[in-house]
């Protein structure tokens, strides 16, 4: 993202004449540190107007480039003599022997979940399968860690609270049905899972998706 846009500062100026105002809170908004403000501002060679920080904000999220996981991703081991194909394609592959080979792929989609219950928990679903079929695999499973904010009355002391329960009642109900939805339409069983309820989760719940498929070895795309 830094270069393409380093590359063309003429153009993007065109799109954004007038630079926006940054300021410490609006770079806190867009979860941009000092630091990173800085590298944009140089790669730019002026300040960024305010849509060119929000893209810059999505592309270094978490969501796109990892930015606080990278770090420990890259202490996992990644190659073998059974590694097929390791990070950087649709689904992993491990050869499990016989000519077989095993694809797998694991997803998030919390927020999504949170803002649209149902909708984001299926394309969570959605978007692993995707990813094992696209390797020539055919899915066979699916399995999910998810965790949720209180959805007992128990949790209730104040009317504050009370709403917070029916939110999460909502989140846990939409996300269960989105799973279970595409799953079935899919024809792909959901072989187990566990599940949590936490008061953090309140806020964000998190709704993660596993999903397993095979491969003749000879066959993978």
């Amino acid at each position: 993202m830094e270069s393409s846009l380093a590359a063309s500062p003429a153009a993007a100026s065109a799109v954004i004449p007038e630079p926006a105002h940054i300021t410490p809170e609006l770079l806190k908004q867009h979860s941009v540190t000092a630091e990173e403000y800085a590298r944009i501002v140089a790669a730019l060679g002026r300040t960024p107007g305010l849509t060119e920080l929000g893209i810059y904000s999505v592309m270094w999220s978490e969501h796109c480039s990892y930015k606080s996981s990278k770090v420990h991703l890259k202490r996992l081991p990644t190659r073998s003599k059974l590694v097929v194909q390791g990070p950087g394609e649709n689904a992993g592959i491990i050869d499990v022997g016989d000519g077989w080979a095993c694809a797998f792929k694991i997803e998030s989609h919390n927020h999504p979940s949170y803002i649209e219950p149902f909708q984001g928990a299926a394309t969570g679903v959605g978007g692993i399968l995707r990813d094992i079929f696209t390797m020539g695999a055919r899915p066979l499973a699916v399995m999910d860690s998810l965790r949720f904010g209180p959805i007992h009355a128990t949790a209730v002391t104040n009317s504050e609270d009370a709403e917070l329960v029916r939110k999460n009642q909502s989140i846990v109900e939409g996300v269960v049905h989105g799973i279970a939805g595409y799953g079935n339409c899919f024809g792909v069983p959901n072989l187990g899972g566990e599940t949590r309820f936490e008061p953090c989760y309140s806020g964000n719940p998190l709704v993660n998706a596993f999903a397993l498929g095979m491969v003749r070895k000879d066959e993978i795309f």
